[in-house]
């Protein structure tokens, strides 16, 4: 007798599998993947012998516990994830059952409460970004930017992307990746060597009538603020372009949003809002937009709605758009995002509902205090920090009068995780420089730690 499912199907149900769907080995199944990468047999992994189940996770135990732990003082290291505190009470939502369980509602208007959640966050965001419409929810910084850059090609009907040479150097080559094979010319404007911002002139230059798209970070890769965001607006839509904004949330505690100097489409990363390093993922990717009808129809994810019932005496909650490929739109969906970080949405929406507007405002003035702070203390000890002139939020860059690699290395050997070497990197390629990132997690003594340890190194 073959069962319909069998768990531990034995020979005779995996060859009757194989009849039924006409394949005669197994291995055809894999025949997409090149013959070279495929092994003749299973790895030998240095054990000798066949383990039990304590004997092994004794072993992974151990091959664990070499990994280093910078609880204190908390990572320096700047360029992607930074650390922040991660209050109790937020994990404690989080972990109810009726939003860890749920993956995604395919029958959404019965998870009223769910979809409320997510509505919530949607409102806030917006509140913060000073934009119209958000969505629920993208995967990080750099699959939003390259979901935008899309999202302005189908939009303008052209086939040109002007980015700022500033901004993080991954996401741009996100960015050139998923709009690789559709004949699409990316320009990298420059920046100010000198303050670290977007080169205007340069920007200028780059943009004509068949640019799709100007794309800047603020604060850009170096923590630096850029300083003429309406200039920079006005280039784009000039000449038809849409105008992206790349966003830190935190830094709009101080900072005004984007939505206020023109901004198209804002995306950002919500991981400072409560959302923990997570051994870098999952993440948050905010993407929002201004009001316009073509803009939202080529939204990528889902937008929840609020509504009334005919009589007008109840409200619900209902999902109003899902361009996503697994729902109704098939090949006609702007984005193939499947599994999305909604769950974090709620992180998100729970830590900015219990921040409140001051508490967002103290929290942005404490970041942007240590992390000055820290600068000028380097400064002290005969390092150029920050090495930009332009005004900065919770990254810097810092210039060393000798390689930095050594001094990595010398603060490594002290339990410290210092900046992010840019000997390698682009955009600055130099061995003397690091990215540093300080917030509210990093105490007086915590950057006093760092400073002298930095000291003994030069």
């Amino acid at each position: 007798m073959i069962l319909p499912w069998a768990p531990s199907a034995n020979r005779r149900d995996r060859e009757h599998m194989l009849r039924v769907i006409g394949v005669k080995d197994v291995m055809e199944l894999y025949r997409d993947v090149p013959r070279d990468t495929m092994l003749e047999e299973a790895p030998r992994v240095g054990f000798g012998k066949v383990l039990s189940e304590w004997e092994l996770r004794r072993v992974v135990d151990k091959i664990l516990s070499k990994n280093k732990y910078f609880a204190s003082p908390p990572p320096f290291l700047g360029g992607g994830i930074c650390f922040h505190y991660v209050p109790a009470v937020i994990e404690a939502i989080v972990s109810r059952n009726e939003f860890y369980t749920a993956y995604t509602p395919y029958q959404p208007e019965i998870n009223q409460g769910l979809l409320q959640a997510f509505f919530e966050y949607q409102s806030l965001m917006a509140d913060l970004l000073d934009m119209d419409v958000v969505n629920v929810s993208m995967y990080d910084w750099s699959t939003a930017a390259a979901e935008a850059m899309l999202a302005a090609l189908r939009v303008t009907r052209r086939k040109r992307l002007v980015i700022a040479g500033n901004i993080h150097p991954e996401r741009l080559e996100v960015i050139k990746t998923w709009v690789m094979g559709k004949g699409v010319d990316i320009k990298v404007a420059g920046f100010d060597e000198r303050r670290g911002t977007v080169s205007i002139d340069d920007l200028e230059r780059s943009v004509d009538s068949e640019t799709a798209a100007v794309y800047i970070e603020n604060p850009n890769y170096f923590g630096v603020l850029e300083e003429e965001v309406e200039a920079v607006a006005n280039i784009a839509h000039k000449k038809g372009a849409l105008f992206v904004v790349g966003v830190e949330p935190l830094s709009l505690g101080l900072v005004r949003p984007p939505g206020s100097y023109g901004a198209d489409i804002v995306v950002g990363d919500a991981q400072p809002l409560g959302i923990g390093l997570n051994y870098g993922g999952p993440l948050l990717g905010i993407y929002a937009t201004r009001w316009d009808r073509k803009l939202v129809r080529q939204m990528p994810g889902r937008l929840i709605g609020l509504t009334r019932t005919v009589d007008g005496e109840e409200q619900g909650f209902v999902m109003i758009l899902q361009t996503r490929e697994q729902h109704i739109r098939r090949e006609k969906a702007t984005s193939n995002i499947t599994s999305n970080e909604a769950l974090l949405a709620i992180v998100a929406a729970s830590f900015l509902t219990l921040l409140g507007g001051h508490g967002l405002r103290e929290l942005a003035k404490s970041i942007w205090i240590r992390s000055h702070y820290t600068a000028s203390r380097l400064r002290r000890i005969g390092v150029r920090a920050p090495r930009f002139e332009a005004e900065f939020f919770k990254e810097f860059v810092a210039s060393f009068p000798k390689p930095y690699r050594a001094i990595h290395n010398h603060l490594r050997a002290k339990n410290i995780m210092g900046g992010l070497d840019l000997g390698d990197k682009p955009p600055l390629y130099d061995t003397r420089s690091a990215l540093f990132c300080v917030t509210e997690a990093h105490s007086k003594k915590d950057i006093d730690l760092l400073i002298n340890a930095i000291g003994e190194a030069l």
